[in-house]
């Protein structure tokens, strides 16, 4: 009776979404040792910025000390170019879990799947950076147009964290449905701020306030100013734009409204930018009456107009009734309008950030590549 197939994992990136994907790995890794017929789920590498623990023999490390084992690691930080040598002599299927939001690491994918491993990651910038890159990943990809001996590419979490949203718009696009626009908001941080800068209902603190609370509760990046440009959103409607058939270049090809005063851009860091928010609140304010006159809230959203080729971000008025109005906490909301969802359309909602729900889309992006291995 022929043993287990054994499939090598290697993860790159183990921060607050490595971590939490390390733990839905261990568990994965055994149930699929239990099932008929079983599968040897084996890391064999773990690397961060400065640190690096890999398999000399292909055995699999331990991933409960596996934090520790890095922490204590003597082994040489190789090149990425080195690791990906290293995985590609593996004795089986290899899979590369890129949790970092690293460009030069997303430039090289096409050259690793074309080496016959397969990625899955949150890796916004991999999909979104330039046409010509994004091209580029799925003429190399087994799933994409590439040889059916290169490895796949997922990337669910790269918009929506866990939540269906890549894989929703394919299935719509490949049964033949017509995707006319797509809405929504699209970052946790945004979705939390402007609920508690404007709730349905009145009342809310100043813009500023609310800004430093979001920071204080960990939902915005360390320097807030990467939240508010709106180039986080840019990327995802960029993502989208792309798997709906638009030929977006990048994502400072269409309107990005950002929330950074023109005289604070040059702040030399994010403290300064927090010190500095409070004296142009009024702006906002006034935004805040003029919607609460029209009996409205603001929102922060991005949209694709397939029609018209376009997409935007930026803030927009809605009716306390609305979905998007209607949100809570930090969560995201994504409708699409197609043919088939012409009046009510396909709405998507839930949290759309976190370590453990962004790993969890990473996690089941793993799992389908498993199966297609298998």
């Amino acid at each position: 009776m022929p043993g287990p197939q054994t499939i090598f994992v290697a993860v790159i990136g183990v921060g607050g979404v490595g971590k939490a994907f390390l733990g839905q790995l261990d568990s994965l890794r055994t149930r699929l040792e239990k099932q008929n017929p079983p599968i040897d789920l084996r890391l064999i590498l773990a690397r961060r910025s400065n640190k690096q623990v890999f398999s000399e023999n292909w055995k699999a490390l331990d991933i409960p000390s596996l934090l520790q084992a890095l922490d204590n690691s003597k082994q040489p930080l190789l090149q990425f170019g080195e690791v990906i040598d290293y995985l590609a002599t593996a004795p089986g299927k290899v899979i590369l879990v890129d949790n970092t939001s690293d460009l030069t690491l997303a430039s090289a994918y096409p050259v690793v799947l074309r080496k016959g491993i397969s990625i899955v990651t949150p890796n916004k910038k991999a999909f979104s950076d330039t046409y010509e890159l994004w091209s580029d990943i799925f003429a190399a990809a087994a799933n994409g147009t590439g040889s059916p001996k290169h490895g796949y590419v997922f990337h669910e979490s790269s918009v929506g964290a866990g939540l269906p949203v890549i894989s929703t718009l394919k299935e719509l696009v490949e049964t033949g449905d017509e995707v006319t626009k797509i809405e929504g908001v699209f970052s946790g941080t945004m979705s939390f701020l402007f609920n508690s800068f404007m709730p349905v209902g009145g009342g809310g603190g100043k813009f500023s306030a609310e800004v430093t609370k979001a920071k204080e509760l960990g939902y915005t990046e360390p320097d807030p100013r990467d939240d508010l440009n709106g180039l986080d959103v840019a990327r995802k409607l960029t993502i989208l734009a792309r798997l709906a058939g638009l030929k977006v270049q990048s994502p400072t090809s269409f309107p990005v409204e950002s929330l950074i005063p023109k005289e604070l851009e040059s702040c030399s860091s994010g403290d300064e930018f927090l010190q500095k928010l409070p004296e142009f609140d009024g702006q906002m304010e006034d935004l805040k009456s003029s919607a609460a006159k029209e009996g409205k809230v603001v929102r922060f959203v991005g949209s694709i107009d397939v029609p018209s080729q376009s997409a935007k971000v930026g803030l927009e008025k809605f009716d306390a009734s609305h979905p998007i109005a209607a949100l809570k906490g930090s969560d995201n909301i994504i409708s699409f309008y197609t043919k088939r969802y012409a009046s009510n359309p396909l709405i998507i909602q839930g949290a759309g950030a976190g370590g453990e729900v962004t790993a969890m889309g990473v996690t089941g992006d793993l799992l389908k590549v498993v199966r297609l291995l298998h």
